[in-house]
Formats: C-alpha cells, structure tokens, sequence
C-alpha cells in the first residue's frame, strides 16, 4: 500500500496554530499526540515566580499572578496554548504549579500541582461582587473576554489566587471544578454572567452554597454534601449525580427535602436512584410534600441496578412530576452500589415495596410521558415490572426502548396472549417476546436496525 504524505503536518507554523484556533480546546489539545510537531505547538511557555512566604495569602502576592495570567490571556488570544506558571516557595519547599491551557473560543483551563502529596483542608469562596484589582471599574481588561473556566485539583495553597482569579472574571459565563482534593466548603456568589456550572469530584466536599441569578444549568457528580441553592430561579436543568455515595458526610433528611423544594421550578432532571429509596425509607412520602415539579418534563434517574425497594421508590416520585414527558432509566454498573439503612420509621409510603397491584393502583397515570428507555438494560424481574408499570400508566406512550450493555437498541411493545400466538408462528428474526412477570401479555422486543445492518443474536 501507498503510504499516505501527511501535507498538514508540513505546514507553517503559523497556519498551524491558526487550525488549533478553529478546534474547540478539548480537541485542541488531543493534537499533541499525532507527531512531534503538533506536540511542539504545545509545549508550555514557561514563566518562575519567587515568593518570600510560603502560601499566596496576601494581596500584592496575588496581584502578581492576576497580572501574569492577564499578560497570558492578552497574548495570541485567538490562538491555543499553553503557559506553565511555577510559583517557588524557597523557605517552605512547597512549590505550586500551574499549567494554564489557553482557548480560542475564550475559554481558559488551569491545573494545579504541588511538590508535597499531603493536602491540607481547605474553604473555596469565590464571588464577583468585586471588581478584582482593576484601578478602574469601567476599564475594559484581559479577563472580560474570558467566558468559560476550568478550575482542576485546586490545592489549599492556591485557594486565595484563585478566589483572586474568579473575582477578576466579570463576565464569566461557564465554570467547570474538579477533583480538588481537600476542598471541604465552595461558597460560589456570581453575578449576572454566570450560567453554566460543573463541580465534579470532589471527594471531601461536605458543603456547596451557590448564588448566581441568571444561572441555568448545574451538574454535580461525587459525593452528597449539603447544597444549598441561593437567588437560582432560572435553573433550568439540574444534574444529582451522587455516585460515590455519603463519603464521609451524613444523610439529613430535611437538607435534602428543602434542596428538591429550591429544585421545584426547573425542567429537566437527573437524580441518583439510592437518593430516593433512602428517602423512602426514611419516611418521605412524596405525594404528600407541600410541592411538585410541575415544570419537569425530562428525567433521568441513574443507579448501579434496580430492585425492588429502588423501583417502588422511582414510582413514589412519579406521583409528584405530573407532566412528565421524557423518562430515562440507566444503569451503570460500574457505579459505586450504595446500600440502604435502616431507617427507625414506623411509616412511609403506603405501598412501598408492597405487591405489585398495590404499587400500580397508587401510583398516579402518567399522562404527558412520550418517551421511556431504559439503559443497560437486562432482564430481570423488577426491571420487567417497572416496564409494565409504565406502560399502564402512560397512556399516551410514542415509544418505550431499551439499550442493552452491548450497545443493541430495543423497541419494546405490549403484545396480547392471543396476538403473541400468531406472531409465533411466523418465526420473525430481530423479534424476542417475554412473558410478563404478572403473565397477562408479552413483552415484544423488536431490534433497532441501523446502516442496513443488525445482528440477530437474541
């Protein structure tokens, strides 16, 4: 075979920084790895800074990072690139790194490292009620133009540069924290900028307050710290992703009562299943709250499996979403399974985990849902009965599907006794029936046939 002439490669410089400029940053950079002159075009501009104290705690020490990250943003700021700031601390050997990788759609990622492994706790407050440390207020700076942030693995020695840094960016509109270990309280206070924030992975967090008005979506993956939710009434879309369970923090019942009510008014919903068994359990009975999420229409409810207890609690919460238009259920078994305690209550939801007939006769129609499917799907007993559950209950159904972990799609309909016999006997390949756990019908699983091809292994 002809071997192919990389031409890109081969181009100037320039024109080749100009390319990276069109790429969103996230693939920007995975440029670096098609040969050693893309990964030339990311090697850090590298800047040393020396400090007489050892943390950046005082504000003309801060003031000199602002302005050498100003200096970085107004560099080439339609082209990618990246700076390495290395912040040395002779006396107290604690040496701070700082890698800040430059986007063209004035998007900034910084990643933090330090010399020692050990990290300290540590309170994150970050607000925009000041104008950072411009002597001018109306003066036009290098971080107006600044609209998306990346904060990772933010240490306790830079939780004042970066307070500093957050302050400075007036206009912000998206912000993205992870993985900073020893980060115990973020107290984020925004102005009328911010819309979009992400905190993923922070394994000591016991406390999150945000305030930001104009806010509309929030993704929150780890573990369940108290959140509290200040002047946010136009939240849109909201992400409980609590996959690393409690941590090391406590189950409040109320806290998480009062966090859904501050929830009540968003529409689109993503929520860790165990979040509501454990509610269940501890005696909530949803359909008896004080609120309903009347402006919900999208869910999706995410756990490592799903049982009984999981299922009954799933149908208790449908009660209070009456127009619900868009259901999806996955299962992601790779997910840290949290078990349920016991709760000391001698009351909770009426049918909770009670037979089936119960379940469905209190469980409330469903009569905006359009569309359910189930992801990683196999199955199994409580996962067939939570499928005929639905199916009774939404009566104005389009579509029910599931998505096996082999990536094989389903379209999943209701079949009679009598019309499954005839289906038999025509002996349809891509088609499977299932008797229903309460043996009234068949569940009819038809496969999804993409690209003119589909494998017909059942």
């Amino acid at each position: 075979m002809e071997d192919r002439h990389d031409s890109i490669s081969g181009l100037p410089f320039e024109i080749l920084r100009r390319i990276l400029s069109l790429l969103p940053l996230e693939e920007a950079v995975r440029t670096s790895t098609l040969s050693t002159v893309w990964k030339n075009l990311w090697t850090p501009f590298q800047v040393d800074m020396d400090f007489e104290t050892k943390p950046i705690t005082n504000h003309e020490d801060c003031k000199k990072v602002i302005q050498v990250i100003g200096t970085i943003l107004r560099s080439y700021y339609d082209c990618p690139e990246v700076w390495k700031l290395c912040l040395n601390f002779p006396e107290s050997k604690k040496d701070l790194i700082v890698l800040a990788t430059k986007g063209a759609e004035n998007k900034v990622h910084f990643e933090f490292s330090k010399r020692e492994k050990i990290s300290g706790k540590f309170k994150l407050k970050l607000e925009q009620t000041c104008q950072g440390f411009s002597n001018n207020p109306t003066k036009k700076t290098s971080f107006s133009i600044l609209k998306t942030l990346h904060l990772r693995s933010v240490p306790h020695l830079a939780k004042d540069l970066v307070s500093a840094l957050f302050s400075n960016c007036q206009h912000l509109e998206s912000l993205k924290i992870e993985k900073c270990v020893g980060l115990e309280s973020l107290d984020i206070e925004a102005g009328n900028s911010l819309q979009n924030l992400v905190v993923l992975d922070c394994p000591d967090i016991v406390d999150l307050t945000i305030s930001a008005p104009i806010l509309k979506s929030f993704s929150y993956q780890g573990v369940l710290p108290q959140i509290h939710l200040v002047n946010t009434l136009n939240l849109v879309n909201v992400e409980l992703n609590l996959k690393d369970g409690l941590g090391n923090n406590e189950f409040d019942c109320e806290e998480i009562l009062l966090l859904l009510t501050s929830l009540k008014e968003i529409e689109i919903l993503t929520i860790s299943g165990w979040l509501l068994e454990w509610l269940c359990s501890a005696g909530v009975i949803f359909r008896c709250l004080r609120f309903q999420f009347n402006k919900l229409k999208e869910l999706s409810w995410i756990d490592s499996l799903i049982n009984r207890a999981k299922r009954d609690s799933l149908a208790c919460f449908l009660n209070i979403a009456p127009i619900l238009e868009r259901l999806f259920i996955k299962i992601e078994r790779t997910n840290y399974s949290v078990p349920c305690p016991y709760f000391h209550q001698y009351w909770h939801e009426p049918h909770l985990w009670m037979d089936f007939a119960t379940i469905e006769s209190n469980t409330s129609q469903l009569d905006h849902l359009k569309v359910v499917t189930f992801l990683g799907f196999s199955i199994k007993e409580d996962q067939l009965l939570l499928m005929e559950l639905l199916l009774k209950k939404a009566s104005m159904l389009n579509s029910m599907s599931v998505a096996l972990p082999t990536n094989r799609i389903w379209r999943v309909v209701k079949v009679s006794l009598h019309d499954q016999q005839k289906q038999a006997s025509s002996n349809h390949q891509n088609q499977i029936a299932v008797l229903s756990p309460t043996k009234d019908f068949f569940f009819g699983f038809t496969e999804e046939i993409y690209g003119g091809h589909c494998s017909t292994n059942a």
